[in-house]
This record gives C-alpha cells, sequence and structure tokens, in this order.
C-alpha cells in the first residue's frame, strides 16, 4: 500500500515507519463495552440506565441511576464538571453510561460516567503520541493482513498479532501473553530491525576481485593454523573472488590467532598493496614484527606519529595507528583495521575513503577481540559479514578464583613463586587516585605496599602519557606491573602468568576476560584472582567456570540486557523489548532465512 502524506504524518509523530512498526505498540489495555447483566466490582463496565435525580454541588454532580441491565441503583459522581456535561443528564432519560463502579456497605458508585452511544465493542486503549480514539481509527482502518503480508510477515505471525490489536470476546476473557504472541512479537521486532540493517548496507564495485592462494605460504608456517583460522581466511578468499567490494568483520576471542588471518589476507591480496589501521602504537608496532618475520617477502612499512615522512608507495603493506589518516596513501585494495570498537565509525569510513578510487571500494575487514554473543553475530549479518573464531591455537592452562580479605597472604605466596620462576605479575585496580565512593585502594594508595616488598614494580594508567614505554620497559625489566584497565587490549606480555583484579565485580565480564586473557599466551601454566569484598557473588562465580569468550558473552547477557546494535537508529541505546539475545538464536535463524539475508 502506498504511504500517503497523511499515513507519513501519523508514522513520524509515532516514532515508526512501517505497518510492521505499528503492530508492535500494542494495546495496554482494552474498554469493553459489551452490556452485562451482572455487576463487576472495581471493573469498567457499561450500564443501560434511566437517570433518577441529579445533586449539584460546587465543584461536582451526583446523579442517580438505575441501572436496568442488574437491577440496582447506582451513583454517578462527576469531579469539576465541564459546561457541555450539564446537559448530558436530563432526569428519566434512559442511555447507556461507561466507567469503573465501586461498591461499599451495599452501596455502588460510578466514577466519572461516560455518556456512550454505541455498545457491545471491545476498544483497544494504547499509550502513544496519537490520541486513542484517533490511534484506534487508523490501527483499524490500516493494520490489515494485505498491508502486513506486503512488508513480508509470514500469515501465521500476522494473525497472531493482529487479535491482539482486533480483540475477540474469547480473546478478552483470557488476556495473557501466550507463547505464540511472545513468538509472533519477536519475529516482527527483528524483522524489522534486520531490515532496517539490511537497508543500510551499501554495495560497491570491488577496486580489486583476484583469484588467490594462501596454502603454500600456511605451510610454510612454523604452526599448524587452526581450523576456525582457516575457515575465516576462506572467507575472506571467496570475497576476494567477487566484483562486490567485501566488508567483512572477524570476531575472534583473546588469543585466537588473528593475527595470522590479518597476515594470510594480505598474502593472497599480493602483489596489490594492503593497509592495516591498529589502535595502538604497541599494537601496530606488534604486527609489523609479525609481518616482517611471517611475510618476509612483502615490504611491509610501520607508520607512527614518530615515523619520518617516507613515499608510501614504495611499500606493499602499510601498517599504522590513527596517524594514517593524516598522511598521503597509495590506492590500496585491501583495507584492514584491528581493535575495530577502539576508532569511530568516522575513522574507519575516513581511511576507506582515502584509499578508494572514484566508484570503486577496497575489500574492508574489521578485526575485534571482544567476542559477540552469537546470536548477535547472526543479526549484524544484514549489515555485515561475519566470521567467527571461537577457538585458540592451544589449549590455556588458567586457573580463574575468586578470593577475599583472608585469601591475601596465599596470594602473595602465589606472587613471589610466580616471579622467583622468571614470570610476571599484573595488578589491576578500579582507580588511580583515592575515592570516598569505592571501597577498594585505588593505585596511588596501594602501590607504597608493593614498591616497598617487591623490585622492578611499574605502574601506568589511562591518562599516564608514558604508558605504551612502561609498558614496553615491564616487557623487557618488570616483575609487577601496577595499572587500570588499560592493558585490556594491547601489548603482548609472553612472561605474564598472573592477573589480579581488585574489585571484579565492578567491571564487566568482557573486561575481566580481556584481562584474563592477557596471562599464558605462550603456554605457560596462569593464574587469574578475582579480588571482591563482596561475600557472595553468583556473577564472578559462573565466570570462573566459563572460558571460552563466546560463552562470556552469553554469560554476560544473563546478567545485563543486550543494548541496541544500531547505532544511529531511532531506538539506538534502548534494548530490544522482545527479543532475547541468549534464548532467540531459532527465531533469528527464521528471520534471516525469510529475509534472504
Amino acid at each position: 500500500m502506498k504511504i500517503t502524506k497523511e499515513i507519513q504524518t501519523k508514522f513520524t509523530k509515532l516514532g515508526i515507519n512501517s505497518w510492521s512498526e505499528l503492530a508492535l505498540i500494542l494495546p495496554h489495555e482494552y474498554d469493553d463495552l459489551r452490556l452485562q447483566d451482572t455487576l463487576q466490582v472495581q471493573k469498567t463496565q457499561v450500564i443501560d440506565a434511566t437517570v433518577e435525580s441529579i445533586f449539584r454541588a460546587p465543584n461536582s454532580i451526583q446523579i442517580t441511576f438505575f441501572a436496568h441491565n442488574f437491577g440496582y441503583t447506582v451513583t454517578g459522581v462527576l469531579f469539576r464538571p465541564k459546561p457541555y456535561m450539564m446537559h448530558q443528564y436530563v432526569v428519566g432519560s434512559r442511555d447507556y453510561y461507561f466507567g469503573s463502579i465501586e461498591c461499599k456497605s451495599g452501596h455502588c458508585s460510578m466514577s466519572m460516567p461516560k455518556k456512550i452511544t454505541t455498545i457491545g465493542s471491545l476498544t483497544p486503549k494504547y499509550k502513544s503520541a496519537l490520541r486513542n480514539d484517533a490511534m484506534v481509527r487508523f490501527t483499524q482502518k490500516y493494520l490489515t493482513q494485505e498491508n502486513l503480508l506486503e512488508e513480508g510477515l509470514p500469515l501465521k505471525v500476522i494473525e497472531e498479532v493482529l487479535k491482539v490489536h482486533n480483540p475477540t470476546d474469547t480473546f478478552l476473557e483470557n488476556v495473557e501473553m501466550t507463547a505464540e504472541l511472545l513468538r509472533a512479537l519477536k519475529y516482527i521486532e527483528l524483522h524489522v530491525y534486520m531490515k532496517i540493517l539490511a537497508g543500510k548496507r551499501r554495495y560497491f564495485e570491488a577496486s580489486k576481485s583476484k583469484v588467490c592462494r594462501y596454502k603454500k605460504w600456511a605451510k610454510s608456517l612454523p604452526f599448524t593454523l587452526t581450523k576456525e583460522q582457516i575457515k575465516a581466511i576462506e572467507d575472506i578468499q571467496k570475497d576476494f573472488k567477487k566484483d562486490v567490494a567485501s566488508k567483512r568483520m572477524i570476531v575472534g576471542d583473546v588469543g585466537s590467532g588473528k593475527t595470522m588471518v590479518i597476515l594470510a589476507s594480505v598474502e593472497m591480496m599480493t602483489p596489490q598493496k594492503s593497509i592495516l589501521m591498529a589502535p595502538t602504537t604497541i599494537l601496530a608496532k606488534q604486527l609489523f614484527e609479525e609481518a616482517q618475520l611471517h611475510l618476509p617477502h612483502v615490504k611491509s612499512v610501520l607508520v607512527t606519529n614518530k615515523t619520518k615522512k617516507v613515499d608510501l608507495s614504495t611499500f606493499d603493506f602499510i601498517i599504522g595507528t590513527h596517524a594514517l589518516l593524516y598522511r598521503e596513501l597509495p590506492h590500496a585494495d585491501l583495507v584492514m583495521v584491528d581493535e575495530q570498537h577502539r576508532f569511530g565509525t568516522k575513522q574507519r569510513n575516513m581511511l576507506e575513503k582515502l584509499v578508494s578510487d572514484g566508484e570503486t571500494r577496497p575489500h574492508f575487514l574489521q578485526f575485534s577481540a571482544t567476542p559477540i554473543p552469537r546470536t548477535q553475530a547472526m543479526i549484524e549479518t544484514a549489515n555485515i559479514d561475519v566470521s567467527l573464531i571461537t577457538t585458540t591455537p592451544f589449549k590455556k592452562d588458567i586457573d580463574s578464583k575468586v578470593i577475599h580479605k583472608n585469601d591475601f597472604p596465599d596470594l602473595l605466596i602465589n606472587i613471589k613463586e610466580e616471579i622467583k620462576k622468571g614470570n610476571q605479575v599484573l595488578l589491576v585496580y578500579p582507580l588511580v587516585e583515592q575515592s570516598e565512593v569505592i571501597e577498594y585502594q585505588s593505585i596511588e594508595e596501594a602501590r607504597g605496599y608493593w614498591e616497598k616488598n617487591f623490585d622492578n614494580v611499574y605502574v601506568t594508567h589511562g591518562k599516564d602519557k608514558e604508558k605504551e614505554q612502561v609498558l614496553i620497559d615491564f616487557r623487557e625489566k618488570g616483575n609487577i606491573l601496577i595499572a587500570t584497565t588499560v592493558v585490556e587490549v594491547g601489548i603482548s606480555l609472553p612472561r605474564l602468568t598472573t592477573v589480579v583484579m581488585v574489585g571484579a565485580e565492578r567491571l564487566g565480564l568482557s573486561t575481566l576476560h580481556q584481562l584474563r586473557g592477557r596471562v599464558s599466551r605462550t603456554g605457560l601454566k596462569g593464574y587469574c584472582f578475582l579480588y571482591t569484598n563482596q561475600n557472595k557473588s553468583n556473577r564472578l562465580e559462573e565466570f570462573v567456570e566459563t572460558k571460552s569468550g563466546f560463552d562470556i558473552a552469553n554469560l554476560d547477557l544473563k546478567y545485563r540486557k543486550s543494548g541496541d546494535l544500531l547505532k544511529g537508529h531511532a531506538q539506538s541505546g534502548s534494548q530490544f523489548k522482545w527479543i532475547d539475545l541468549s534464548e532467540d538464536e531459532a527465531i533469528v535463524k527464521q528471520v534471516k532465512q525469510d529475509l534472504e539475508i
């Protein structure tokens, strides 16, 4: 059906764009205008009544009705009546009136009786930007099977949701959220959402499409790639063959080997140029070192704020921080962003445009070490292709434990033993400076104890301008690093075996998992201690038992309902009202299939 200007005005008022979204604005209750022959106390109902007497007081009117439908006298009370109301009540007249009836000590009264002309219907009541009568007319006229079918909703789903907007007698007798109705609402919400995501996806011609190979290079590596690394690489290989510029996000758990997927992508794109932007100098440097080690035949360069200006067109693989955005970049057929959530959309788009050539676009890969719930990944595929790497190249052996004040002596023994073995320890504190609000020590309060009792203690935090240098110095010479969550993403610390998180209950589960992932990167035995003043924390106890980042993401959902994925949409920052990402994978699959995404 064509959306007229009048319909669009109402859509705008309601903050919606489709009939499907209108279907999701549910009535919060119903006016039952059917004539009953029994009195229903504390419910709104219709009376067939004759006005017997009228008493006018300064701020109210009292009307005595005789209700023929159940043979009682009822007193109607109008508070602060408007002048037009006076003429509605004439002694001796018989009409229908609607209102809520209450009875006390055998005396029944109806507050604010409303005269009505038609009876027998069930009228939905909506909380919306339109007046209720206008909303009822709008839904009854336009919220039709035909309009909803046109938007691609299945007949079964439509029939279920229309029952709510057009209630029958039997529906009202049992107004409750049935499993069928809940499923229909979830389906519609997701259908609307994924259609908008798909609409945001734009397709461009690829600046280069090519048949490429990686297996010979993979065999030359001193280790074997995991099945999921190979699956992600082959997804990218298929993308590179297409005429359409690919947009793919590779989501991998901490230590899952995303770096090798980055290098495989560069190998497959060679001799064409590739560019990679990383969020920190440390990460960029580490990736540059890996490229030199595993792609010696590819001419690579590192670009940071301190790099002298060189002719970048002479290199095949350009790795850098956001400093890349301020350099003259050569045309590249592959653009990659590592830890993509650390850059704004504007920065990612800038990089893509810098190396785009007219109407064509480079292939674009984003990498993230923050695992997302599998269901969310499935939803994201409406907007971008997604590859998940859920396994790690080797099994990490990390003991996780929730500890309290009385466990401190044992913790000290563990720390001393690890340092004796030449291993390193990370202590994460919630704040840099003292706070009256938080019951845990800050870095500044705690550092004195550690510096007095241990050698080679290093301290850094988010506002520390020298933090990257501190991390490098610690990697080479340190025993203990005291920090805030600044170390969550960044430097590889091969000797780090122990992490202690102070006030662990204050951190999100994904942050705890990222910090735990810093430990035991080279296969050493690792320890993760969650220090809390809380007597019991089910959330932390479950975290201790959960190892996979993707399971952690689902656990996080259990304790904190998911936020909105669709930034920039009218619902931004809100939660799904009906969909539960931790439970509704089957519905997501169904919607994807129906939308052919």
